[in-house]
């Protein structure tokens, strides 16, 4: 029977032991390889395609138009893997997750055009579209409760530092060299991954009759569907922040008057380290206060506080303007809590599928995001129009949250009827 007592009432040495284990350890890896290749294009977006003959402001619309190609696939692949995750185990969703985009990636590094950028960035999409939630689901399923928050924490932690390292690469070696590095490093950590055992959770109902991975009933089940879009809808600050004010940081910076260039890589590996250090505050606080609930809404309250200043200041040097990415990036660190909220909402037969489609669903939302965003940019300017656009996402991820379920002390091992 697991302990009760506080995690106070272990040796923290004792406590690392039992949290870094080797599902932890591979699933931060995965996840760490997954957020170089996901924020890989953002950070390449105008040297690929001004060496393809893209200029001007087609920089920006052809951008939108491969990030929402990007984001298009890993909405059908979160559904297609979190089915497959259910219904044939999570582990053999981390290989074949892997495998698709790692292809990908490389197929990406040898582009000529829009349409074979776009073809590739799609796929490599429905690849990545399975990295995290499989992970977080095998976490979640081999910790206790007393300290699962904490292996999410590693998780996340450690696999958005993987932006970090995509913009070093991209600025010491091609943009081409920097895809092909991502699908490399994907195809070692496949070969590394040999062994990994599936979750005790998933291997009792494995090979029973229990209906497992039934995405439509997410839709048709109203207890199912309010949950899971509530577990949805309280991510949207972090892709209208990552997806409309980092990836377009060149864009914002000369309508802010920033007093020198502005570099999309830059911008995003600044707010990534932002985005370690909030992941693993707002995973940390969790266990603390034993509470998702209450420091979701704390790191929300910090991203209106983040975005409100990334507004108001005009004319500030690049360092600066910088240094407002990593507040971003530290206020929409929520992403940890944020995946396991979610898959701590639902039971064993059902959590792969959440796992792995809430993430993609909320990355996917970068494409209604972004098209309301240029259509506010036409008749508000880039500055009105993107703030219009992140009070809605604001509002709505408040309401959600107040009425989602706090799942600290919830107990995983149970079957959604």
């Amino acid at each position: 029977m697991e302990s009760t007592g506080t995690p106070s009432a272990a040796s923290p040495e004792s406590t690392l032991r039992a949290i870094l284990t080797i599902p932890v350890i591979v699933a931060s890896l995965g996840y760490f390889v997954d957020i170089y290749d996901l924020i890989l294009f953002s950070i390449v977006r105008i040297s690929s395609l001004k060496s393809i003959g893209i200029q001007g402001q087609e920089l920006l619309d052809q951008g939108v138009f491969l990030l929402n190609m990007q984001m298009g696939g890993m909405l059908l692949g979160g559904i297609l893997w979190g089915v497959l995750g259910d219904k044939k185990g999570r582990v053999k969703i981390l290989f074949g997750s892997i495998f698709l985009y790692s292809i990908a990636n490389i197929a990406n590094g040898c582009i000529n055009s829009i349409g074979g950028y776009a073809v590739w960035r799609f796929i490599a999409g429905v690849g990545l579209a399975g990295e995290l939630g499989a992970g977080v689901t095998l976490v979640l399923e081999n910790l206790p409760k007393s300290s699962r928050g904490y292996g999410t924490m590693i998780v996340a932690s450690v696999g958005v530092s993987g932006a970090i390292l995509a913009n070093v690469i991209a600025n010491h070696f091609d943009w081409r060299m920097a895809y092909f590095i991502g699908g490399g490093l994907g195809l070692v950590l496949l070969l590394m991954r040999i062994g990994v055992f599936e979750s005790g959770m998933y291997k009792e109902i494995e090979d029973s009759n229990i209906s497992k991975g039934d995405f439509f009933s997410l839709f048709t089940k109203r207890v199912h569907f309010f949950k899971y879009a509530k577990s949805i809808l309280i991510g949207l600050p972090i892709w209208f922040a990552v997806g409309i004010l980092i990836t377009f940081s060149p864009e914002f910076g000369k309508a802010l008057g920033v007093t020198g260039p502005v570099s999309a890589g830059e911008a995003v590996m600044f707010c990534y380290l932002g985005l370690v250090f909030g992941d693993f505050a707002s995973g940390f606080l969790s266990q603390y206060f034993r509470s998702r609930k209450k420091v979701l809404l704390l790191f929300q309250v910090l991203t209106v506080l983040a975005i409100s200043v990334y507004f108001m200041h005009r004319e500030v040097s690049p360092a600066v303007f910088y240094a407002h990415c990593v507040a971003i990036g530290f206020a929409v660190g929520y992403w940890a809590i944020f995946i396991t909220i979610a898959a701590e909402q639902f039971g064993t037969n059902l959590r792969a599928t959440v796992a792995s489609t809430v993430p993609n669903f909320i990355r996917g939302m970068v494409i209604p995001i972004t098209f309301s965003f240029q259509f506010a940019k036409e008749h508000l300017g880039i500055i009105q129009g993107a703030a219009v656009v992140g009070v809605i996402c604001l509002v709505i991820a408040f309401y959600a949250l107040y009425h989602l379920e706090e799942t600290f002390h919830k107990d995983l091992n149970y079957i959604e009827e």
